[in-house]
C-alpha cells in the first residue's frame, strides 16, 4: 500500500503514491482514533444557521440548515450527512464554517427522522435514498438557479450522492459533487463493520438505528396512525439484532421494497454506478477506513473520466485529523472547499 495519495484512473498501478498533502496528525495513530477523535474530542464550530422544511411529495418532510450569504449567486453546495448523524454532526458544521469563510452559501440535509423528530411516514431513510435526494437537488435548483450548485456526502451521503450521480448521468444539475469514506459495497461493508474493533461501530450504529423505529412507532401510537403502526408492527420484533445484514433483511429491505438484504445491498450500493457520473467528482478515501475493506473500493475502469479519486493509506472514516495536539487540523475542511473552488474557476 502506498504510504500517499493514489489518483484514479491511472495508466499506472492503481496504489502509486503522490503528494497528497495530508499528513495524519502522529498523535492519533491508528484508524480508530482517526475516526473517534472528532466525535468525541473536537469542540463543536457555532454557526447560526436557519431552518427549512421541505416537504416531499409523498406527504413526508426533510429539514434542511442553510449558513452562509444569501446572495442570490453565491456558490451552494448541499451536505449530506451518514448513518445516524444529522445537519449538527460535526465534520458538517466544520464544512460549512470553512464555506462560509469562502464566502459560500451552505445548507446541510437532514435524512428523514434525522432532525430531532420523526418522520410522519413509515419508510425511513437508507443507503439508497437518492429520490429524496433528487428532490432537495431540485427544491434548491429552483430557490437558487443562478448559483453555482455542489454536493457533499459523508459515508452513507456519499453512496447515496454517488448513486444519484450515476442515476442522473448528463441531465444532474449540480456542477460537481466530492463523496468522503464511502461504502461502495454495502454487502462488504456489513461483513466488514462486524470484524475486529469495529464490532463497537456496529453495536453503536444497531441501537442508534432501532431507536429510530421505536421513536416513530411511539409516535404513531401516540397520534393514533394505526395504518402506519401497523407497517412497522409487521416487521416483527426489534430485538436480537445485532449486525447489519439482521437489521437491513427485517427492517431495511420490506420497509423500502427490496426482496431481502442482499438485494438491497445489491441495487443501492454506489460501485455499480460510478461508471455512468458525468459531472467533476471527487472522491476521497482512506486505505485504513475500519469500515470498508480495501477489495471493496472501486477498480480504476469503474470510475468515470470525471471522477478523481484519491485514497490515502490513514485518515479512518471520515476523520483525516492534521496537526499539533495542541491545535488539531480537519484536512477534509482545506481539501474539499478548494477542490470546489477550482470549479466554479474552470467554468469562468
Amino acid at each position: 500500500m502506498a504510504t500517499g495519495l493514489s489518483q484514479l484512473p491511472l495508466s499506472s498501478p492503481r496504489h502509486g503514491a503522490t503528494d497528497s498533502g495530508f499528513k495524519p496528525a502522529w498523535w492519533l495513530p491508528g484508524p480508530h482514533l482517526q475516526t473517534l477523535w472528532s466525535p468525541f474530542c473536537r469542540q463543536a464550530p457555532s454557526l447560526e444557521r436557519t431552518r427549512e422544511r421541505l416537504w416531499l411529495a409523498d406527504g413526508d418532510f426533510l429539514d434542511l440548515d442553510w449558513h452562509g450569504p444569501h446572495s442570490a449567486d453565491a456558490p451552494l453546495v448541499l451536505v449530506l450527512h451518514g448513518l445516524t448523524g444529522c445537519s449538527s454532526s460535526l465534520y458538517v458544521l466544520g464544512l460549512q464554517q470553512a464555506l462560509a469563510a469562502q464566502g459560500w452559501a451552505s445548507v446541510a440535509l437532514n435524512w428523514r427522522g434525522c432532525s430531532g423528530e420523526p418522520n410522519l411516514l413509515p419508510r425511513a431513510y437508507h443507503s439508497g435514498a437518492s429520490d429524496d435526494l433528487a428532490e432537495v437537488i431540485a427544491h434548491l435548483r429552483a430557490q437558487r438557479p443562478l448559483a453555482p450548485l455542489f454536493a457533499v456526502g459523508y459515508s452513507l451521503g456519499g453512496n447515496v450522492l454517488l448513486k444519484h450521480l450515476g442515476e442522473s448521468g448528463a441531465d444532474c444539475a449540480l456542477q460537481g459533487a466530492v463523496a468522503v469514506s464511502v461504502p461502495f459495497r454495502l454487502d462488504q461493508c456489513a461483513d466488514r463493520i462486524g470484524l475486529g474493533f469495529s464490532r463497537v461501530y456496529q453495536a453503536h450504529f444497531m441501537r442508534a438505528m432501532v431507536a429510530y423505529v421505536k421513536d416513530k412507532q411511539r409516535l404513531f401510537a401516540h397520534q393514533g396512525l394505526a395504518d402506519r403502526l401497523s407497517v412497522l408492527e409487521k416487521l416483527g420484533p426489534l430485538d436480537g439484532m445485532r449486525t447489519f445484514w439482521d437489521f437491513d433483511g427485517r427492517i431495511t429491505a420490506p420497509l423500502h421494497g427490496y426482496v431481502d438484504a442482499q438485494d438491497y445491498y445489491r441495487r443501492a450500493s454506489s460501485r455499480y454506478f460510478l461508471g455512468a457520473i458525468q459531472v467533476p467528482t471527487l472522491i476521497i478515501q482512506a486505505a485504513d477506513d475500519p469500515f470498508v475493506f480495501p477489495h471493496s473500493l472501486p477498480e480504476p475502469g469503474e470510475l468515470s473520466a470525471s471522477t478523481r479519486f484519491e485514497l490515502h493509506a490513514k485518515g479512518g472514516h471520515v476523520g483525516f485529523v492534521e496537526g499539533p495536539p495542541n491545535r488539531p487540523g480537519y484536512y477534509l475542511e482545506r481539501r474539499i472547499p478548494a477542490w470546489l473552488r477550482t470549479r466554479v474557476n474552470d467554468r469562468r
